[in-house]
């Protein structure tokens, strides 16, 4: 099937954002850890948008985010409207892949891909119900992806620091928040980027001791000798 046969026959949904004053670097460019909230902004609103929120107790979790800058495309900046157009890209037994573009001005600047896991108040992962797919349509169930995730082998002499973590991080499940996690990436590669990934292999909760390790491209948060999350990343 063509893609756009299959994207006539899925649920799509269109969101908007303005970068602000919190969101940008000292050169007025969007961080990739403004981005992460955007995307999670406007999947929670699509999701209430379903009806779906008043239907159960669910609560997704993202366990991978990957990003690129489309060729060509300059990194929006400090008071740029932006829209986020995001749809479900396929499914397995109990996990969802979202795909959100970004646009300015109607053409897509940065593309996005992410694997989410649909949880229980207490974090346990439930399966897809028939009601998601009802919603996003049947597209959703007939392309399957995997929930596999790899850890990038850690280099040795890489640099390390404490990375704290704060209340102001933590989700409605005591975990720290996604677009949290991704600060590590700003810290490590800051300015615009051409690519990045964040893997969340564990959670990162209060108290935890965490490292920052950041290699070449690359970097760590670790408890102990566990790594939570790792991330990826092209400038």
């Amino acid at each position: 099937m063509e893609f756009a046969a299959w994207v006539e026959r899925t649920r799509r949904y269109l969101g908007a954002a303005t970068v602000r004053l919190g969101d940008v670097d000292p050169a007025g460019r969007l961080r990739v850890d403004a981005l992460a909230r955007y995307l999670q902004d406007v999947a929670t609103d699509d999701w209430n948008d379903t009806g779906l929120a008043d239907e159960s107790d669910d609560v997704w979790l993202v366990r991978r985010t990957a990003l690129r800058r489309v060729a060509g495309a300059r990194w929006p900046g400090y008071l740029e409207g932006l829209e986020l157009a995001t749809w479900c890209a396929g499914t397995g037994p109990a996990w969802a892949e979202r795909r959100t573009d970004v646009l300015v001005d109607g053409v897509a600047v940065i593309e996005t891909v992410a694997l989410w896991v649909p949880t229980d108040l207490e974090g346990h992962p439930v399966r897809m119900r028939e009601s998601f797919f009802a919603a996003y349509g049947e597209p959703s169930r007939e392309r399957r992806v995997s929930s596999r995730v790899g850890v990038p082998p850690m280099t040795e002499g890489a640099r390390r620091r404490p990375w704290p973590t704060r209340r102001s991080d933590l989700d409605v499940v005591g975990h720290v928040n996604n677009a949290a996690a991704w600060e590590a990436v700003t810290e490590v590669a800051p300015g615009p980027l051409e690519a990045a990934t964040v893997v969340h292999h564990g959670p990162l909760e209060l108290g935890d001791d965490v490292t920052l390790v950041e290699g070449a491209g690359v970097a760590w948060l670790v408890v102990g000798d566990e790594v939570r999350v790792s991330a990826t990343y092209a400038a």
